[in-house]
C-alpha cells in the first residue's frame, strides 16, 4: 500500500479574527421576531487585541488563502505536516471551506509561539495518539522550554484502526530571522544554539519513544540545510541513521527563471531568500526523515515548485515521499 506523507509551511495561516470579547448577558432570540444589538467595549479588561510586537495580528490574504489550498489539492498527498497555523479553529476552517478534497483527520495542539504559529497534521488516514512535547526542555537550560512552536507527535493508522502504519514528529525549529534593530552577530549565534538544543532534543524524545526498527518520520520546516552542523544531532537518533528522504526529488514543474543570479544548483530546495543587494539564496528548509526500515519502502520523493519566485501564497514549497507500507 503506497502512502504520501509531506510537509508544507503555509505562511501565517492566521483568521480574520484579531479581537476576542467578554459578552456578559446574551438577549433572549426566541422572544423577538427581528433583533438588532450593539456592544461597546470600553474597558480594557473586557477585550482583547491579538498583536505581536506591537503590531496587529492579520488574517491571511484570501487570495494567498486559496492558493496554498489549491496547491495542497494538487499535490494530494495523505499525510501533510503543516506548520505556521494560528489554531486548531482556523486549521478546520481552511480544511473544510477551502480545500476540494477535505482531509477527514485534522490535529493540532497549540504551542508556545507568542506569535500564535503553530503546528499541524491534516490527515486522510485515522490518527492514533498525539503527544506535544511543547513542555520539553534541553539540559542545558531546564528552566525554559526548548521547542519554540512544538513537538508534536501522532501515530497515522491504517484504514481500519488496526494497526499503526508510522508515527510523524512535526517540527518547526528556531528561524535564523533576526529582527530590525536587533545585532545579527549577537542574534544569529544564538538562533543556531537554539536549533541545535532543537534538534538535540528531538534525537533524545524520538530515541526514547521509537525502537531501533521503528517506523517512524521526521518532518518539517527545520530552517537550515540539511548539511547544517545545527541539525547534526537529528540525523543519528540512538545510533541509527535517518535517511534523507528528499535526497533526489522530483519537481511538479521548472521553478521560475531568476533575474538576481543563476538561480538554483539543484531540485534540493523549497525556500528562496533574496538579501538586498546580492543573489537569491536558495535552501531546503523543508525536510522529510526516515527511519531506517521506512527508508527501505521508499517509492518517491518530490516537490510542488512555485509558480511565481518569490510568494506563491506561501514563500516555502511543499515537500513530500511516498512509502509502500
Amino acid at each position: 500500500m503506497l502512502v504520501s506523507i509531506g510537509t508544507f509551511n503555509l505562511n501565517n495561516l492566521f483568521s480574520r479574527w484579531n479581537f476576542a470579547a467578554a459578552v456578559d448577558e446574551l438577549p433572549d432570540a426566541a422572544a423577538v421576531t427581528a433583533l438588532t444589538v450593539r456592544y461597546e467595549f470600553t474597558s480594557e479588561d473586557s477585550y482583547r487585541l491579538r498583536t505581536f510586537r506591537g503590531r496587529l495580528v492579520r488574517a491571511k490574504d484570501p487570495a494567498d488563502s486559496l492558493r496554498i489550498a489549491e496547491r495542497i489539492d494538487d499535490i494530494d498527498v495523505d499525510v501533510l505536516a503543516v506548520q505556521e497555523v494560528e489554531n486548531i479553529e482556523t486549521l478546520r476552517d481552511f480544511n473544510s471551506t477551502h480545500l476540494a478534497k477535505p482531509y477527514r483527520h485534522v490535529a493540532l495542539i497549540e504551542g508556545n509561539d507568542p506569535r500564535f504559529i503553530d503546528v499541524g497534521l491534516l490527515s486522510r488516514y485515522p490518527l492514533g495518539a498525539i503527544t506535544s512535547h511543547q513542555a520539553a526542555v534541553h539540559s542545558s537550560q531546564p528552566a525554559e522550554r526548548v521547542f519554540g512552536r512544538d513537538l508534536l507527535e501522532v501515530e497515522v493508522l491504517n484504514a481500519t484502526r488496526r494497526r499503526r502504519l508510522l508515527t510523524v514528529y512535526v517540527n518547526h525549529l528556531k528561524s535564523k530571522f533576526v529582527p530590525f534593530g536587533q545585532d545579527p552577530v549577537v542574534v544569529g549565534p544564538a538562533n543556531d544554539a537554539r536549533r541545535r538544543r532543537q534538534a538535540e532534543s528531538v534525537a533524545r524524545i524520538v530515541g526514547q519513544r521509537q525502537r531501533p526498527s521503528g517506523r517512524f518520520v521526521v518532518l518539517g520546516d527545520m530552517n537550515d540545510s540539511p548539511e547544517a552542523e545545527t541539525l547534526a544531532p537529528m540525523l543519528r537518533i540512538e545510533g541509527r541513521i535517518m535517511v534523507d528522504g528528499l535526497a533526489a526529488p522530483t519537481e511538479t514543474r521548472a521553478a521560475p527563471a531568476d533575474r538576481s543570479g543563476p538561480g538554483p544548483m539543484s531540485s534540493r530546495w523549497t525556500h528562496r531568500f533574496k538579501p538586498s543587494r546580492q543573489q537569491a539564496q536558495y535552501a531546503l528548509l523543508d525536510q522529510v526523515w526516515l527511519s531506517e526500515s521506512l527508508a527501505a519502502r521508499q517509492a518517491g520523493s518530490f516537490i510542488d515548485r512555485r509558480t511565481k519566485l518569490t510568494h506563491d501564497g506561501s514563500d516555502h514549497d511543499p515537500a513530500w515521499v511516498v512509502l509502500d507500507v
